[in-house]
């Protein structure tokens, strides 16, 4: 190798390494920005009429925004479902709503609105395995989402009518206030005890859990 292409060489690795350093420092001062909100306002994490799932008294709490049209949230429901049935004394899930996507709005009332007919987390399931048929990220399906749900047992005509009542829509409008002020920005996002993960991924998520759980047994 010449001098010449040795110092392109050299140029570029250190631009390259610069970029890395950057965005290193950029997604950890956005993290420490983040739990600095978590920590000011951890009556925002979990509400009287959350979604929740596992023991009442767990000492680990997972609280997961998620979209009910985000592909990576369907990715990891199956996950978030291992971790509860491995700490299934240890461990509770609170579903938090971020409706980013357009018609997820929509969705999320008749996932409230299952509620009230005993069906929500069958409609869920069931609309996630679905997601891919009624998703879309500008001009969702939500009548091909809505024959789903009506396939759960659901009454869907009902639970539309009921996805309109003010307590419902105050769900929302209280989710998307919180997200809003713990600086949640992509789906999913999840604090186990408080705590965001270090960085992304299925693996971090169940190290984080391992160790609150852990921690807990001492």
């Amino acid at each position: 190798m010449n001098s010449k292409k040795l110092t392109v060489a050299v140029l570029l690795g250190v631009v390259v390494a610069a970029f890395i350093l950057g965005m290193n420092f950029y997604q950890k001062r956005v993290q420490n920005s983040q739990m600095e909100k978590v920590s000011k306002a951890e009556n925002r994490m979990v509400r009287f009429n959350s979604t929740t799932l596992g023991p009442i008294g767990a000492p680990v709490t997972i609280v997961e925004f998620f979209d009910p049209a985000c592909e990576t949230c369907r990715d990891f429901y199956p996950i978030v479902k291992d971790l509860m049935k491995k700490y299934p004394n240890d461990v509770r899930l609170v579903l938090r709503y971020a409706p980013f996507h357009a018609g997820s709005d929509k969705v999320v009332k008749l996932l409230e609105a299952s509620k009230r007919q005993g069906k929500y987390w069958q409609t869920l399931e069931a609309i996630l395995a679905a997601q891919p048929s009624w998703a879309s990220h500008g001009s969702p399906n939500l009548d091909v989402a809505y024959q789903v749900a009506a396939q759960t047992g659901l009454d869907v005509k009902k639970a539309l009518a009921d996805a309109q009542t003010p307590e419902i829509e105050a769900v929302l409008k209280q989710d998307v206030e919180d997200l809003t002020a713990l600086e949640v920005t992509k789906t999913p996002t999840f604090f186990v005890n408080g705590r965001g993960l270090p960085s992304f991924g299925p693996d971090q998520l169940a190290s984080l859990v391992a160790e609150e759980v852990a921690k807990n047994k001492k």
